[in-house]
This record gives C-alpha cells, sequence and structure tokens, in this order.
C-alpha cells in the first residue's frame, strides 16, 4: 500500500470527480462533495488547503471509501 501524499486541495477534488464525486457547496474554506452508491449517498468535506495534511487526506479517503492506490491513480 502506498503512503498518503501530502496535495493541494484542487488535486483532490479534480481525483475525487474523476471517481464520480460532484461538489455540491463551498462554504468559507471547506468543499462538499456528494457521491451515490447504490442507494446509499456519500457526503465528505475538503478544506481549501494548500497543502491537503496527510492525515486530513487519509482521512477523507477512508470517508470515500477510497483506496490510496486507486486514489493516485485518479490524480
Amino acid at each position: 500500500m502506498s503512503k498518503v501524499p501530502s496535495l493541494p486541495y484542487v488535486e483532490i477534488i479534480r481525483a475525487l470527480q474523476r471517481d464520480g464525486w460532484t461538489v455540491v457547496r463551498q462554504r468559507g474554506s471547506h468543499i462538499r462533495l456528494q457521491k451515490r452508491i447504490g442507494n446509499e449517498l456519500l457526503k465528505i468535506t475538503v478544506p481549501a488547503h494548500r497543502p491537503v495534511k496527510r492525515s486530513t487526506l487519509s482521512h477523507i479517503l477512508k470517508q470515500a471509501r477510497l483506496e490510496v492506490d486507486r486514489f493516485l491513480e485518479l490524480v
């Protein structure tokens, strides 16, 4: 398993959009995305930071149900 990178929020959001996530809204420095999987609606929040901390990105990927290797393919 690869190490979680430290990336700017723009790249993270672009990668998540390639995975089917849509930006719903932005409030201040937080961007809200959502994705429907079956009959379940997943929601995640990405902070607009440059760069987003590795630990924060790790939590985001866990909530998005994305493996690090899969995420790195999307980046």
